[in-house]
């Protein structure tokens, strides 16, 4: 009777519930996060116009975000989005939710974040200075997660009501290779020897050589010949390899073009490309249809160019999906007993 009676005087806290909402953009990849996660749930945003062209936005159930973790998938493919999705995160602090989580797969001006000459406007410092403006909520400053960022140094861009979450989508492409291997191969230990990274310039090779410890290495490098700028090899051995080149993001492609071609030139027997975004613009895509790559891997961190690629040769789309769901969906320890 003692136990019993004690026993009612504690109870086990439920965890709380994880709601994720979206950018229109990103709702394929909202819906893939919730397919793999298991504590998650999509919430609705009905993302309308007024007459004046200016964003009418409804965030469905909001009572239902009181005490619950919410993480916003935000998606900036245009500067218009920008004040549409800022509109929402400047507001859900008002409906008392535990903490906010701000998922941006791809810093849209990381490119830009420093200035070579009088006049220039380094924009990636004014949209950390936007998005540092976003209230806080009770829980206390809010995670802002990006993949990839184009410089490291950017995170010191950001306001303290904003904690920058820098991550990186290269597992996908580890296991993308490890797989190859396995299936096409049959080999399923020392795989790593099956390929060598390769990197574009010493920029990619200083950020991400790191991740990369088991494998052999390519860093290609541009020389002067005469008037032309040429790529050629720094370290590293092509001749009879199975290349996989690695940088941040694919713009024009020209660069990564050039060294696929002096690659295989220089003997390689196959050239691949992982980029985590695939920006695209004016369909630079199309260059690589056709040109020295295998397979070309690009994430959905720019959704709308990821439906673009995808199903055109060698391309491959690899969805931040399981990386974002595990990184919002951790199963907690079970919570200690805490008393009524």
């Amino acid at each position: 009777k003692m136990q019993a009676k004690a026993s009612a005087r504690y109870f086990v806290k439920p965890l709380p519930r994880i709601v994720l909402l979206s950018a229109p953009q990103a709702t394929n990849l909202a819906e893939s996060i919730v397919s793999e996660s298991k504590n998650v749930t999509y919430g609705k945003i009905t993302w309308d116009k007024f007459p004046d062209g200016f964003p009418n936005i409804f965030v469905h159930e909001v009572e239902k975000l009181k005490g619950c973790h919410v993480v916003f998938l935000a998606c900036f493919d245009h500067s218009s989005s920008i004040f549409e999705q800022m509109s929402v995160l400047c507001s859900l602090q008002q409906y008392a939710p535990l903490s906010i989580k701000i998922v941006l797969p791809f810093f849209p001006v990381g490119t830009m974040e420093r200035v070579d000459r009088e006049g220039e406007i380094a924009t990636a410092r004014t949209l950390a200075r936007i998005l540092s403006t976003i209230p806080p909520c009770r829980g206390g400053p809010m995670d802002l997660v990006v993949y990839d960022i184009h410089a490291l140094q950017e995170r010191f861009y950001f306001g303290d009501s904003l904690i920058p979450v820098l991550e990186s989508a290269v597992p996908l492409l580890l296991r993308r290779l490890e797989r190859m291997a396995a299936t096409e191969r049959g080999v399923r230990t020392g795989w790593q020897k099956c390929f060598s990274i390769g990197f574009p310039d010493e920029g990619a090779f200083k950020r991400y050589n790191p991740l990369f410890t088991e494998f052999d290495t390519v860093v290609c490098i541009k020389v002067r010949q005469g008037d032309e700028r040429k790529i050629t090899i720094k370290e590293g051995m092509a001749s009879g390899r199975d290349i996989v080149l690695v940088d941040d993001m694919i713009q024009s492609g020209g660069t990564l073009l050039e060294c696929g071609k002096a690659l295989k030139a220089l003997g390689a027997n196959s050239v691949s490309a992982f980029c985590t975004h695939g920006v695209f613009p004016k369909q630079a895509w199309k260059k690589f249809v056709g040109g020295p790559f295998a397979k070309v891997w690009i994430t959905d961190s720019c959704p709308a160019q990821a439906r673009e690629v995808a199903g055109n040769a060698p391309f491959e789309v690899l969805t931040l999906a399981p990386l974002i769901a595990n990184l919002i969906d951790v199963e907690a320890p079970p919570p200690p007993l805490a008393r009524l």
